[in-house]
C-alpha cells in the first residue's frame, strides 16, 4: 500500500540524518525537495531516535475512503514529542 511505501522512504530519511554528515544531507535534500523539512529532520528528529536502531514509525489504519472505499492510514513517528 502507498502507507508503507510512505514509511519506507521516512525511515530510511530518518537513518540518514542520524549519521548526518554532509553527503547524507545532499542525499535527503534532493529526494525531499523542501529545505525546511530537511532542517526539522537534521536538527530535531534525528537526535530523537539517536539511541533507536530502526523502527521510527507506525502506521494506523484508520478505515476506508467514503467516495471508493480505499484504505486509508495514518503514519506517525513512534516517540511523540
Amino acid at each position: 500500500t502507498r502507507a508503507k511505501e510512505v514509511r519506507r522512504f521516512a525511515e530510511r530519511m530518518i537513518t540518514k540524518a542520524k549519521i548526518g554528515d554532509l553527503h547524507n544531507r545532499r542525499i535527503v535534500a534532493s529526494r525531499m525537495g523542501n529545505v525546511e523539512a530537511v532542517k526539522k529532520l537534521f536538527n530535531d528528529i534525528a537526535g530523537r531516535f539517536s539511541e533507536r536502531q530502526g523502527g521510527y514509525t507506525r502506521i494506523i489504519k484508520t478505515g476506508y475512503r467514503k467516495g471508493d472505499a480505499a484504505p486509508m492510514a495514518v503514519i506517525e513517528l513512534v516517540e511523540r514529542s
